[in-house]
């Protein structure tokens, strides 16, 4: 909290300056810098925004892993049944649910069964541990027709952040997909930031834009997950823009996707105010975080005609980026008479005290 008040009193100094310049757009586009203040003052052109927006693709390692065929790992029940022989397929009754009649594969990664002993199942498919017990069993009863299920399942997705269900969700035999488990998950709309999604695996974190994955209309390759991931996608309660000035509402703007355009962040505060505004006095202010290192920017938009707002929609800003818009001079006229006509009566009333005095 420390840090943000210190940053909006040095936006207000800085904002203070750039009010009583009178900055040229030549000055502007040449990207002087501010007289009497730390800033660089850079015009918003069609120039300056006709770059395209940077690709962005899947990191190779998730795009390229494609799951085999199930992997028994520790935590999953394992039934195994051995036709004819049931003693050995339900030991605990009939009148029993699978999975009690089950057989825990240990952390370790070892399974129990009668007549094959333990054996390390960690990694088997369900056709290789079907194929070792029929070996094993082999010893003591004449052809043995087995059969193995997986029927509880110990593999998890870990789930954290802006997430309506955030309980961990199992896997089977069917491979599961980064969009099913975040489909199943529900994102909270309005507090998820959607371009800080995180997915780790094996000890690496691998950022994901999911709303950059997914724009311009398309729709993102399936990711495969694996069990012991994460996923966490961040709360965008630090993801702002600071609208100030001259407009309809003054306002911290929170947005969860990768970017927000000017036009956008002027709009949802209710646009320019038609009254004490100055068109010609859109700013904003980047880079006040660490000002004793570098400069901050200032970026200016004519904002005099409507034709402007379509370089301002292409214009995207970032966390932490300050909109302001300046007033008018007659606005400016108008706030020194307000101020100055109270002081003036005050001033006219002790003059008049003290001519009554002296009579």
């Amino acid at each position: 909290m420390k840090l943000q008040l210190t940053s909006l009193a040095l936006m207000a100094g800085l904002l203070a300056g750039c009010a009583g310049q009178s900055m040229t757009h030549s000055s502007a586009s040449a990207g002087g810098t501010v007289e009497g203040s730390d800033a660089r003052m850079i015009a918003i052109t069609p120039e300056l925004v006709a770059a395209p927006r940077t690709a962005v693709n899947l990191p190779p390692t998730l795009a390229q892993y494609k799951p085999q065929a199930y992997q028994i790992h520790p935590g999953d029940t394992i039934l195994v049944t051995v036709w004819d022989h049931p003693e050995l397929t339900t030991p605990a009754g009939n009148q029993q649910q699978a999975v009690t009649n089950g057989r825990l594969v240990q952390p370790d990664g070892t399974f129990f069964y009668p007549y094959a002993g333990k054996i390390n199942v960690n990694g088997m498919t369900i056709e290789d541990l079907r194929s070792t017990l029929a070996s094993k069993l082999g010893q003591y009863l004449r052809s043995p027709q087995v059969d193995v299920n997986v029927v509880g399942y110990g593999g998890r997705v870990a789930v954290a952040g802006a997430f309506v269900d955030t309980s961990p969700q199992e896997f089977n035999t069917v491979p599961l997909t980064l969009a099913q488990a975040v489909g199943k998950a529900r994102i909270d709309v309005e507090q998820a930031d959607l371009a800080g999604f995180v997915l780790s695996r094996d000890g690496q974190d691998y950022p994901l834009d999911l709303d950059a994955l997914n724009r311009d209309g398309k729709v993102a390759a399936d990711i495969y997950l694996k069990p012991g991931d994460r996923l966490y996608l961040p709360f965008n309660d630090r993801k702002e823009v600071y609208v100030l000035g001259e407009v309809i509402r003054p306002q911290a703007i929170n947005f969860k996707t990768t970017d927000m355009s000017l036009t956008q962040a002027l709009g949802r505060s209710g646009g320019l105010n038609p009254v004490t505004s100055k068109g010609s006095a859109v700013y904003v202010i980047r880079g006040m975080e660490d000002l004793q290192r570098e400069p901050a920017t200032v970026y200016h938009l004519d904002a005099g005609s409507p034709a402007a707002f379509a370089l301002g929609d292409r214009f995207h800003l970032r966390p932490g980026d300050v909109v302001w818009v300046g007033p008018a001079g007659v606005t400016r006229w108008n706030r020194f008479l307000s101020q100055l006509l109270p002081l003036s009566g005050i001033i006219s009333n002790a003059a008049a005290a003290q001519y009554n005095m002296d009579r």
